[in-house]
């Protein structure tokens, strides 16, 4: 099976096996729209530097509708990091469910709560899908495998969005954390910058709840 995209595999961690959202929405959608991003700057469709980004190709057709129109958007506005974050993230979250649902990774159930009220699920069509999306992140934490800089990403988003539990790895959650961020921190400049974008606005979305 090909890779899926970065925000596919970390929409999957980040949802038990009956396909609940493990964080709150609003972090869920920056992580995604980050995600997307940081493939977009590892495949070398964005340059991002100093907290700036610009396009560096023609916003053309890569096969992921969410990342092109990140794309796009970054061409029509270059400029501060964090405004195509932002911006994409407002529907980044129904976007990446409705691709995977369209890929059949997952799948739309609906069942009746106490007989009555109906209530639409998603859920893994297969479990293999979600071992996969994180086996990467668990090998290179083990040191099973060097990571590369979509792993290294990967891992740096699990940290931030506190998704270390969904790894499975029996270590305390203080120090998995601490690991995951190293391995995106030693990972290219781009990992590492996008990452602490990330971090920022998922801390900025997390104070202003309580505004």
């Amino acid at each position: 099976m090909d890779r899926l995209p970065l925000h596919h595999d970390l929409y999957l961690i980040a949802h038990g096996q009956a396909g609940k959202l493990l964080i709150h929405p609003a972090s869920m959608a920056l992580g995604l729209a980050g995600a997307a991003l940081l493939e977009l700057a590892l495949d070398g469709r964005v340059a991002v530097a100093r907290g700036r980004v610009a396009a560096s190709v023609p916003a053309a057709g890569g096969g992921d509708a969410f990342a092109d129109d990140l794309l796009a958007l970054v061409a029509g506005e270059p400029g501060d990091v964090r405004t195509p974050i932002k911006r994409a993230a407002g529907d980044a979250y129904e976007r990446t469910r409705e691709a995977l649902i369209g890929s059949g990774v997952l799948r739309r159930t609906t069942r009746r709560v106490m007989g009555v009220l109906p209530t639409t699920r998603y859920e893994p069509a297969d479990i293999a899908s979600v071992v996969r999306a994180s086996s990467g992140a668990r090998s290179a934490v083990e040191g099973w495998r060097q990571p590369d800089a979509r792993c290294a990403a990967l891992c740096g988003l699990v940290a931030v969005l506190r998704l270390e539990e969904e790894l499975y790895l029996d270590q305390p959650s203080g120090q998995l954390v601490g690991r995951l961020r190293e391995i995106a921190r030693e990972s290219s400049r781009e990992v590492a910058e996008l990452v602490g974008v990330v971090e920022g606005l998922v801390g900025e979305a997390a104070v202003a709840v309580y505004r």
